[in-house]
């Protein structure tokens, strides 16, 4: 993705102008959080280590775009990224996911990103080693002399071999033996994906389960496949051969310590109401508080990766905050969240600028998903009003879920155009306010109908 280095704060918001509508404030305050870190990169080494990131905690309801900004923010910066729920952490010793395997899932996303980087580096020479096994399987001793006493039935005659194997290599790069079988040597399947869920991380006692892949990936095999499928088959096991494993873990642990990115959802369910506990679920919830809490200051977490710092992590945390308040979060972990910013609800202004202007609007979406079935699907001006007022109007008298309503919106009002696309290759469908009111005013209006379907 981007090279930040040049950008300015100014940038970084214009940039994420584009996708999201609105928070201005919140857009500004991981603007600077991103700048910050160009900052400290340029810093003497002697004062790097001493500036730690300034962790954001985001206030507003569903829908109004928190996950989304960290969400583009990590992809502008091509951050390791990920988003993790407080709700399903339980403090150490009870059952479920303890804190600590957040970075485990940071650094796993960080090598995966490194790997993909690393796979398209290799492609070219992936290729050209899938191709000469592609070959070597097309035309079985080609690529050698065959040796004294071999037999003729499956050698081509040597004379031959070379003038063989160039015209098959012609008409495997034209795609004309696509669909031709093929007997490969491959390895076995991949092995299932195994999560152990312990409270203090199995991987602490020291076993990588990581090494259990080797054990189940089994001998290489033969089978037999359409040459399309032996090419890919091939060209992934070529790129794996090719990738050094070691620089992309060591790679990918700068990435993850410098650059990490972790958006901590829904941490008002985990405050305590009040301020302090007495029993039952405030216990629990105290607790997991106190187990985010060293992740969030800084400390060393051991994964099969090795260890991992987390001083310089950027945490996002994101709540509604109906039924409690930030003050609600044990005062240490509230210390570790300084920038606080408040998103606003959508307007009806606001939904009709999230309908249009962002460049994976959600009519362009609708657009370009029926375009496949040769439909033209067009929205008046008109109909993106009424649907707009109808989600504010929804919004304000059952659940306010944001910009998610449109979803639920336009999904219903397109609901029969979607359904029999397939006969309607060739039409154009017109969204008017008409068309709009004909298929939702029943329910809009019916307060009881619309809480259970809009």
């Amino acid at each position: 993705m981007s090279n930040l280095d040049g950008l300015t704060p100014q940038e970084i918001v214009d940039a994420l102008d584009a996708y999201i509508i609105g928070q201005k404030a919140a857009k500004k305050a991981v603007a600077i959080a991103l700048r910050n870190r160009q900052r400290r990169a340029r810093l003497a080494e002697d004062i790097r280590d001493e500036v730690a990131p300034k962790n954001i905690l985001m206030i507003g309801p569903t829908g109004v775009g928190k996950t989304e900004i960290a969400r583009r923010l990590a992809r502008l910066a091509d951050a390791p990224f990920i988003k993790v729920e407080a709700t399903k952490f339980t403090e150490v010793g009870y059952v479920g996911r303890d804190v600590e395997s957040m970075i485990r899932d940071l650094m796993a996303k960080g090598v995966a990103m490194v790997k993909d980087k690393m796979r398209f580096d290799v492609e070219q020479a992936a290729k050209a080693a899938a191709e000469e096994a592609l070959l070597d399987a097309l035309v079985p001793g080609s690529s050698m002399p065959p040796a004294e006493g071999a037999n003729k039935k499956t050698l081509i005659e040597p004379n031959r071999g070379g003038h063989a194997r160039e015209t098959l290599r012609r008409k495997l790069k034209a795609g004309e033996l696509d669909e031709r079988m093929i007997e490969i040597t491959t390895h076995g399947s991949r092995p299932p994906h195994i999560e152990v869920i312990s409270g203090a991380g199995i991987e602490q006692v020291g076993f990588d389960f990581s090494s259990l892949g080797s054990i189940f990936q089994g001998p290489r095999k033969s089978r037999k496949v359409k040459v399309a499928r032996a090419r890919e088959l091939l060209e992934a096991e070529q790129q794996e051969k090719l990738i050094d494993t070691e620089s992309a873990i060591d790679l990918a642990r700068g990435k993850v310590q410098n650059n990490g990115i972790i958006f901590i959802d829904e941490i008002d369910k985990i405050a305590t109401g009040g301020g302090h506990s007495s029993s039952g679920p405030d216990v629990s919830r105290e607790g997991v508080q106190r187990d985010i809490l060293p992740i969030v200051e800084g400390s060393t977490v051991n994964t099969k990766y090795g260890i991992i710092d987390t001083s310089h992590v950027l945490f996002i945390a994101a709540g509604a905050f109906n039924l409690s308040k930030p003050s609600d979060l044990i005062p240490e972990l509230q210390g570790r969240f300084p920038l606080r910013v408040e998103l606003e609800s959508l307007s009806a202004e606001d939904f009709r600028t999230i309908l249009t202007s962002p460049k994976n609007a959600l009519t362009k979406q609708y657009i370009e998903l029926l375009a496949t079935e040769e439909v033209e699907l067009i929205f008046e001006d008109d109909a993106i009003e009424r649907l707009s007022d109808i989600a504010a109007e929804v919004n304000g008298r059952t659940e306010n879920i944001g910009a998610r309503r449109l979803h639920t919106v336009l999904e219903l009002l397109l609901e029969d155009v979607s359904f029999n696309a397939p006969k309607l290759g060739g039409q154009t469908i017109r969204v008017t306010t008409n068309y709009v009111n004909e298929r939702l005013n029943d329910i809009v209006d019916d307060r009881d109908l619309s809480r259970y379907i809009l």
